[in-house]
């Protein structure tokens, strides 16, 4: 059977999504296994693509020689590979499907929940963990709830008139990535002005007190064969004086964030190292993880707090697995294990007999 490895998809990480997508793949088929790319288009196709793809082949759109696919649910659920004018539709015979989709519909639990209405296995966060590790209001929420630290956090909209603290804020979209949409701003009625100019508030905004004085610390989180958590990572920013840790200090290096500057492990004062992985080994169990995840931390010497989760990280996280050194030939095959053992969801109409359905009556008389 086959390894599918899917990236892309309509997102503002869809370029991002391809690099994690496209070292997977290499990797996969380095151990000679039968390996799909998968490619999902900023429109939302998806095409097949070979093993041996580059990022620089996507510049333009499809790469040459691609596949046409289609996706379908139901009994006969999965990937399907489109016939010529005369020719049949044929399955792809796909056993796991490893998951680069970063952002949007990819992490949302968008595309989750339709592999499992497909019958497919595939890897990462199941459709509620991506949805809650997804939307930024809730998973603060979640936290506060939980006595997990966490910096306050309001939902902003154009009716908001008053907030219970003065700016400077940072605003982030509530559903999106970690660094894409994000604004810093002085005072509530600028902010209210954002929510018309930033196109990625239009699903919803979160504000936040802006806190200059902390800086991003992370961890990685896997739960295959067993909770395991990487080293600490504490992400450097390219551009000096910078107010946040921004999309170009993360991914524009050639590889996305394994090429970005950081100090791993890193140094931390006082207990905060024992309390980053003690406050990763709650939140894994509170959100579910499943697969992989970063989860990101704001701190300076004396506090700190959780900030975020990444469902479905960067170059699947594996450059931060290096105390104890893990290859990312295993981190993937202990993906595909869990996929196969542990699938995200099983659909089941068990409890649905029909005796509700004998004794109901005529519509009508329930109309009447």
């Amino acid at each position: 059977m086959t390894i599918g490895v899917l990236f892309g998809g309509p997102t503002p990480e869809h370029d991002i999504s391809i690099l994690t997508g496209l070292q997977a793949l290499r990797e996969l088929s380095l151990t000679s296994r039968d390996v799909r790319g998968l490619y999902w288009t900023k429109t939302g196709a998806f095409v097949s693509v070979d093993s041996d793809v580059e990022a620089s082949a996507f510049v333009e759109g499809v790469p040459k020689g691609a596949g046409e696919l289609t996706l379908r649910v139901g009994e006969s659920g999965g990937f399907y590979s489109v016939g010529a004018r005369l020719g049949r539709d044929r399955p792809l015979d796909l056993e796991v499907i490893v998951l680069a989709t970063h952002g949007g519909p990819g992490e949302d639990g968008t595309l989750q929940g339709t592999l499992d209405l497909a019958g497919l296995n595939y890897t990462g966060p199941s459709v509620a963990g991506a949805a809650l590790g997804m939307d930024k209001w809730s998973f603060g929420a979640l936290m506060v709830q939980a006595g997990v630290p966490s910096l306050p956090r309001w939902l902003l909209s154009a009716e908001t008139t008053s907030l219970p603290i003065d700016g400077p804020f940072i605003l982030k979209p509530r559903y999106g990535g970690s660094s894409i949409g994000i604004d810093v701003v002085p005072d509530l009625a600028t902010a209210r002005a954002r929510l018309t100019s930033n196109p990625h508030f239009a699903n919803g905004c979160v504000v936040e007190p802006f806190r200059d004085d902390l800086t991003d610390v992370q961890i990685a989180i896997r739960t295959y064969p067993t909770l395991d958590l990487s080293a600490i990572e504490r992400p450097l920013r390219r551009s000096p004086g910078a107010e946040i840790l921004n999309y170009r200090d993360k991914y524009v290096a050639g590889e996305g964030m394994v090429a970005a500057p950081r100090e791993l492990p890193a140094v931390l004062p006082g207990t905060q190292s024992d309390d980053v992985r003690r406050y990763a080994s709650a939140v894994a169990s509170l959100c579910a993880v499943r697969g992989v995840a970063r989860l990101d931390f704001l701190a300076n010497d004396d506090e700190l707090y959780v900030n975020e989760i990444n469902t479905i990280p960067g170059s699947l996280a594996k450059y931060l697995f290096v105390d104890p050194p893990l290859a990312f030939a295993t981190l993937l095959r202990d993906l595909l294990s869990e996929a196969r053992e542990r699938p995200a969801h099983r659909y089941s109409a068990a409890g649905a007999d029909g005796s509700v359905l004998r004794s109901a009556g005529s519509i009508a008389a329930k109309l009447a």
